[in-house]
């Protein structure tokens, strides 16, 4: 996200919580699309999780393969990788972080949202009076 964040586990906290607003924002709008095109729900849900985590951990995760992948092998070119990432020391935590946040937030915003594609019972249901 690369947003002036706080360091340490305060700061992944705070990632994560923005990642689960990501979430329950980005499948509401799937759910609005999915509503007009006919999507089914798994589409929708599945589709809303995905595009919340690259949206919300897109950056950071791209840090973490980076780092992880490329051969860093004099300590200027580690120095400078370092150096454009905020709080490194905790980047795999906050990563995690934002992932768990965004496929969260997704979820909740199923669980918002799914009341209005949930087909209405013209009260043949159990609790109704026969």
């Amino acid at each position: 996200m690369n947003l002036p964040l706080h360091t340490g586990l305060l700061g992944c906290l705070e990632a994560g919580l923005i990642a689960f607003l990501i979430g329950v924002l980005v499948y509401g709008l799937w759910s609005w699309l999915g509503r007009r095109t006919g999507m089914q729900i798994g589409h929708q849900l599945g589709w809303g999780a995905v595009i919340a985590t690259v949206i919300a951990a897109g950056l950071d995760t791209w840090n973490l393969f980076y780092i992880g992948m490329v051969k860093l092998e004099s300590p200027l070119y580690a120095r400078l990788a370092l150096q454009g990432i905020h709080d490194a020391d905790n980047l795999g935590t906050r990563v995690m972080l934002e992932v768990i946040g965004a496929v969260s937030g997704a979820v909740l915003g199923w669980w918002l949202f799914s009341h209005r594609n949930a087909p209405h019972d013209a009260g043949n249901g159990p609790d109704q009076a026969a």
